[in-house]
């Protein structure tokens, strides 16, 4: 590894979790962190054609609105973080135009009537949720892009 990603790139603190190479725990949360975007979004896509057919397959509790708010936390939380790991490696803010709009509808998403406007809340959760695996797939794609020589500038 060369001395500009040893000295400058490393991420404290997730090196102890990464072992000696922090960038493998970068791209492991991104790859998760767009697989569960896009289950998100395709589970808030089918949700009102499949709610008769959830509890018959044991499965009920995806209906519920505690565990929809409690995924779109967790998912907006490991985006940030993710994000914020790979802003490090690669200094571009591009992945964000993704993220920020993504969190905004994930979250008018939850804020809307769920009851009362349930196709509104379906689109909104599932256009946030793609556009929050779409930030994970460009910060994938930016740290991958991304080399370390000695013109690095970081």
């Amino acid at each position: 590894m060369p001395k500009c990603a040893a000295l400058q790139c490393s991420l404290v603190g997730v090196t102890e979790l990464a072992g000696r190479n922090p960038g493998r725990f970068a791209r492991f949360a991104d790859r998760f962190g767009a697989t569960a975007s896009f289950a998100c979004a395709l589970h808030c896509a089918a949700l009102p054609l499949l709610l008769a057919i959830l509890p018959a397959l044991g499965l009920g509790f995806l209906a519920d609105h505690a565990f929809e708010r409690a995924f779109i936390a967790f998912a907006s939380a490991l985006a940030l973080a993710s994000l914020a790991f790979g802003f490090r490696r690669h200094r571009r803010f591009r992945a964000f135009g993704f993220l920020v709009p993504g969190v905004l509808l994930l979250v008018a998403g939850v804020v809307v009537d769920v009851d009362g406007r349930p196709f509104v809340h379906a689109l909104l959760v599932s256009f946030g949720g793609m556009l929050v695996a779409l930030s994970h797939l460009a910060n994938l794609r930016l740290a991958h892009a991304h080399v370390h020589d000695a013109a690095c500038g970081h």
